[in-house]
């Protein structure tokens, strides 16, 4: 782990990288000042990386509420900077996933939870479906359901086997999914699900202005279904 990168008033973020096996685990530790014993691992969308604007807002709110947050890059970014994920890589940025988890979980007492944006959340979601007790649950930011304008082309093949509970979080501008297309998705998963749907907005799910309270939102509906204490 490096020097201290950041310090907020409530938490604070160092660089962080475990070289120890393959796939690497790279990103940003958020370390809170008074945990509450829970972590967590978030990951970006084919097109962003760990230091996309959403990752690290939503990453804060958690860390701030008392949340050991990491939040890595998935193995395709990397080894390149740039470009979309190759779909015969996909189990390599699960296995990545898997690894974060493992990594992290030596660092908290409590239970470790797993997510991500789009194309993260997605293979979050799959990864879980793979491994029933890895974590203890799901945040999915803005999955996508189906291609842009492609509503036949659902995502959803793995959903009946995903037991682990899962809190989706969407906005209804979104090209991947409408609000109901998400609620009957939900219908095929055998776990726990909820839905917390933001009104607005598009696919990245934060809006333009700066004071956007979003990330603070979500952590509450996390909380809530979760059963976090307060």
């Amino acid at each position: 782990m490096s020097e201290l990168l950041q310090k907020t008033t409530m938490h604070k973020v160092r660089d962080f990288f475990d070289v120890s096996a393959e796939p690497a685990v790279r990103g940003f530790l958020h370390e809170p000042e008074q945990p509450n014993g829970d972590a967590l691992v978030l990951t970006h969308g084919a097109g962003a990386n760990c230091q996309s604007k959403l990752l690290t807002a939503v990453s804060s709110a958690f860390a701030d509420a008392g949340y050991l947050t990491l939040r890595c890059d998935l193995p395709f970014r990397q080894s390149r900077p740039y470009g979309p994920p190759f779909p015969a890589m996909a189990a390599r940025d699960r296995e990545g996933l898997r690894r974060a988890v493992e990594v992290l979980r030596p660092k908290t007492s409590g239970r470790v939870f797993l997510g991500g944006h789009s194309y993260g959340g997605r293979q979050a979601s799959m990864l879980a479906a793979e491994q029933l007790q890895l974590v203890a649950g799901l945040i999915l930011l803005s999955y996508p359901l189906h291609p842009p304008r492609k509503p036949t082309e659902l995502r959803t093949a793995h959903l009946p086997k995903l037991n682990t509970p899962a809190l989706f979080v969407h906005s209804s501008g979104d090209p991947c999914g409408s609000h109901e297309e998400l609620r009957s998705a939900l219908e095929l998963m055998p776990g726990q699900s909820s839905l917390f749907e933001v009104e607005g907005g598009g696919h990245g799910l934060l809006g333009k202005k700066a004071n956007d309270d979003l990330p603070v939102k979500i952590v509450a509906a996390f909380q809530q279904f979760f059963k976090t204490p307060v």
